[in-house]
């Protein structure tokens, strides 16, 4: 039986950036429900991307934000709603589901104007690829990819502080990756591709 698209369990990639955009969709409505949502994909995302600790350590506070951080944010919202608390609660001492195998994560820091290409990486033919940058809101990042001839295979130019990219190639081969920021202020931003 095939599943429709719609069914199919998202990679790790999707759910970090589904959790991107429900966190700003929920920081824009004032919704702590949303931004509680945002914050439990984020945190089944905590054992591919790294412990919280060792990021910061990496690139200080304007790392993306983690799950602690989205949680607060829902519990300032929730404020006096003991329901809403209470999930709240929970879902800080929930365990992690775990991943089996998860996407690369790379953290880097742009300046205005700026941009960062990545070395070549395989990928392999006829298989779904999938790279996500994500910095603070911010700023204004884009990707580009590339295949192994300077084409461009995908990009994601749209104004915001997450970008996506997806495409099937048709054969194995290498890409490279372009990140752009093209925001007003120097950005700290982590990458992951699948």
């Amino acid at each position: 039986m095939t599943l429709p698209a719609w069914a199919e369990t998202p990679s790790p990639v999707k759910v970090a950036e589904l959790s991107a955009r429900l966190y700003v969709a929920g920081m824009a409505a004032g919704d702590p429900l949303l931004i509680l949502s945002a914050a439990k994909l984020r945190k089944e995302l905590a054992p591919v991307a790294a412990d919280r600790a060792a990021v910061d350590g990496i690139i200080g506070e304007s790392a993306p934000l983690g799950w602690e951080e989205m949680l607060a944010s829902a519990a300032e919202l929730a404020a006096g709603d003991e329901a809403l608390m209470g999930l709240i609660e929970d879902a800080k001492v929930e365990a992690t589901k775990g991943v089996a195998s998860g996407p690369v994560y790379n953290i880097g820091s742009l300046g205005n104007g700026k941009g960062d290409t990545y070395p070549p990486i395989e990928f392999r033919g006829g298989e779904y690829a999938e790279v996500y940058v994500e910095a603070r809101a911010a700023t204004n990042l884009n990707l580009g990819v590339y295949d192994d001839k300077g084409r461009l295979v995908c990009s994601d130019t749209d104004i915001s502080h997450i970008a996506y990219c997806g495409w099937t190639p048709a054969a194995g081969g290498t890409f490279t990756l372009k990140v752009e920021n093209k925001g007003p202020v120097a950005a700290d931003y982590a990458l992951m591709t699948n």
